[in-house]
């Protein structure tokens, strides 16, 4: 595999007049990255003026094996040209069959794990807006208790559990029932933000009514991959039981390997009660969300909450072969693990050289540059180099690498290569002195 990264020399800009007549403003990635892809392939994207692009985005975390993964594509292929179910509403079909088969073989039986499977709606959101519904039935309480720097999608009730306030902004409505509480670290090192929620709980005077769910993402994935330890995310499991309240981990970013696991809070030393995931269950960037919950919290009625496009039968093919390729023994979570220390090591060189600071666990970390001006520029440069990157945080100043988890070491290494040296020149540029 070559690793050379430089895209070809584009000779026009691409004509971009349509996008401008008829696509909507709302759009954002293209305003940073103003070429037009016409081929993807393994960590590889391609415009349509010739140029190639190594992909450290990886559609946030919606391609962790890559683009068109040869098993994968290849099983998708047949069932197409078998003439297999492509929408069956929630009938059974023998794609849904077998990815319930090889959840239950692969992922759920090893881990200890019983959950049911609710086929949501296709995005992230709507299994994020399934499980507070079912937390609020199943207690009969309105309150969801979310965290600072949270995202958690952007329909009306996952978007009140969202504490970016750009993002809250576009809703016209109040977005009620949710409190915002500090996540681990907020307050600094010194302040543990679970005690702090603890003590708001047992206090009948704080104001804080009794939740119905507590919702977690263990690394906040959009709002700065801030990592929570074990300790706390244990505490808050405990404060949930404690409080008759449903702890709801959002695995939409954090799970299917980006982490280190199948589940980002495996080995933790707590099981939620509920799960939501969607990004790359399918495995292919094919929509498909998922909500997991113990069995006796399936306590819906049949159409109580559904949806024209609740499974998606493509989307189940190819995540059956993903869960069967990568998952059957441990050696992908050891090539993850060896990759995340490589990216571990080189952002913390990075870090070090420049005064500054990384976020992030696995596969899925950031280095800190300070301001979203900065990072701005640094992702533009690789860019430019031919390296799509992005950035999160409260104020975009996190840059942020979300590599394919199939990623060869040697292209991993040259694509943060051309992360050093656009730091290292952004860095110089805007203090005015190179870093010693």
């Amino acid at each position: 595999m070559t690793t050379t990264l430089l895209p070809k020399p584009t000779a026009a800009i691409p004509d971009r007049a349509i996008y401008e007549r008829r696509e909507s403003g709302v759009r954002s990635y293209a305003r940073s990255m103003p070429r037009q892809f016409n081929k993807a392939q393994d960590v590889w994207m391609h415009d349509n003026q010739g140029g190639r692009y190594l992909d450290f985005l990886s559609g946030c975390s919606t391609l962790n094996y890559g683009h068109n993964h040869p098993v994968l594509k290849t099983a998708l292929m047949d069932y197409i040209a078998n003439d297999g179910v492509t929408h069956g509403l929630d009938l059974h079909t023998d794609a849904k069959q077998d990815f319930l088969a090889a959840l239950e073989d692969v992922i759920l039986k090893p881990r200890g794990l019983d959950y049911r499977a609710m086929f949501t709606g296709p995005t992230g959101t709507n299994a994020v807006e399934a499980a507070i519904k079912l937390a609020r039935k199943i207690t009969g309480r309105e309150l969801v208790i979310a965290f600072t720097n949270g995202f958690h999608g952007m329909t009306l009730g996952a978007l009140a559990c969202t504490g970016n306030a750009a993002k809250r902004g576009g809703a016209g409505v109040p977005l009620n029932h949710v409190s915002h509480e500090p996540y681990d670290g907020y307050h600094g090192p010194d302040v543990d933000t679970a005690e702090l929620l603890e003590r708001r709980l047992s206090d009948p005077s704080s104001g804080l009514d009794a939740p119905a769910a507590i919702l977690v993402e263990t690394v906040q994935g959009e709002g700065g991959l801030n990592a929570a330890s074990p300790a706390w995310l244990r505490k808050i499991a405990d404060i949930a039981k404690r409080h008759g309240a449903l702890m709801i981990v959002d695995d939409i970013q954090a799970g299917v390997g980006r982490t280190g696991n199948f589940f980002s809070f495996e080995g933790m030393g707590f099981t939620p009660d509920i799960v939501t995931m969607a990004k790359s269950l399918s495995g292919m960037g094919l929509p498909f969300a998922l909500t997991l919950f113990r069995p006796e919290l399936d306590q819906w009625s049949p159409g109580e909450h559904n949806g024209t496009f609740r499974g998606n039968n493509h989307a189940f093919v190819t995540a059956t072969a993903a869960l069967r390729h990568f998952w059957s023994n441990d050696a992908f979570q050891q090539d993850i693990a060896r990759r995340g220390a490589l990216l571990e090591r080189r952002l913390d060189a990075m870090a070090a050289e420049h005064g500054l600071s990384t976020r992030g666990r696995g596969m899925m970390r950031g280095i800190d540059v300070g301001s979203g001006e900065v990072a701005e520029t640094i992702t533009a440069a690789c860019f430019a180099q031919g390296l799509i990157i992005e950035t999160s945080g409260a104020h975009d100043e996190i840059v942020k690498v979300l590599a394919p988890l199939v990623i060869d070491d040697a292209v991993l290494s040259a694509g943060l290569d051309i992360l050093e040296a656009a730091v290292r020149s952004a860095l110089t540029v805007t203090y005015g002195v190179a870093a010693e």
